[in-house]
């Protein structure tokens, strides 16, 4: 039983049977940026007792603006990595394991592991994106996805529901369609805005590869986009609020 003053306020919310089922919960989360790193804090303050954090890149100067993770201090280090010590810092009792590994279509299932409860889809690039969400469905793993958020300013237009009803969203569009194109149903519970992104769009062009960056060199080059710290972070929250409805059975959805 959960007895650790530091989780006293989660039990007095939410009752020490929902408190138990998050300490025995198995939550992979793939992506650690912007929207990812939030989510992963909240579930680490939570007391989620098992966390299998997935994500290839390495910090750099341009995720501080953002990325909880993200410090002159870990510049350069496997975001991963840094994620797992964050945790372990917030509960040394936490069952923790750092991933640092691409997803694509043929391992899947072994960089999430062995049977998560739920998986957080924190990927912001529409091929791995779309495989993982093709992968877990048809394996019926429970998962959240986190659709577009930047290009977002209002943080009240942010919603819950399923994919299959997101709108206003360029990016869940482009993955409803590649899905429904395989055959996988679109009922995925996400997380995703209604504001219309801005026009011109608030890009820059691909940034060069770099020992730094190398990452970028396993997908496609992308053109950077314009984001805020808060509409990433409620995102990345949202996503985690789900998640511990779901676990502990309270998801009204």
């Amino acid at each position: 039983m959960i007895q650790d003053d530091r989780f006293r306020r989660i039990t007095l919310m939410l009752g020490q049977d929902a408190c138990e089922r998050l300490r025995r919960a198995s939550v992979t989360i793939v992506g650690l940026g912007a929207v990812g790193s939030y989510a992963l804090e909240a579930l680490a303050r939570s007391g989620v007792g098992n966390l299998r954090l997935v994500d290839f890149d390495k910090i750099t100067p341009s995720n501080i603006n953002r990325q909880l993770l993200a410090l002159s201090s870990t510049i350069g280090r496997q975001k991963c990595e840094v994620a797992a010590e964050r945790v372990l810092d917030i509960n040394p009792d936490c069952r923790v394991e750092a991933i640092a590994g691409f997803l694509d279509g043929e391992n899947v299932m072994e960089l999430i592991g062995e049977s998560p409860d739920l998986v957080i889809d924190a990927i912001d690039a529409l091929n791995p994106k779309v495989q993982l969400l093709a992968t877990l469905r048809r394996n019926e793993i429970p998962v959240i996805t986190c659709l577009g958020a930047a290009l977002r300013f209002d943080p009240s237009r942010v919603r819950t529901g399923t994919l299959e009803s997101a709108h206003g969203c360029p990016l869940g569009r482009s993955v409803k369609n590649r899905l429904r194109r395989q055959g996988v149903p679109v009922d995925i519970p996400c997380v995703y805005s209604i504001e219309p992104v801005p026009n011109p769009l608030p890009i820059a062009p691909p940034a060069a590869i770099t020992d730094e960056n190398l990452g970028l060199a396993r997908g496609r080059a992308r053109n950077t986009l314009g984001s805020l710290p808060t509409i990433t972070g409620i995102f990345g929250l949202t996503a985690a609020n789900m998640a511990i409805k779901m676990l502990i059975g309270r998801d009204e959805s």
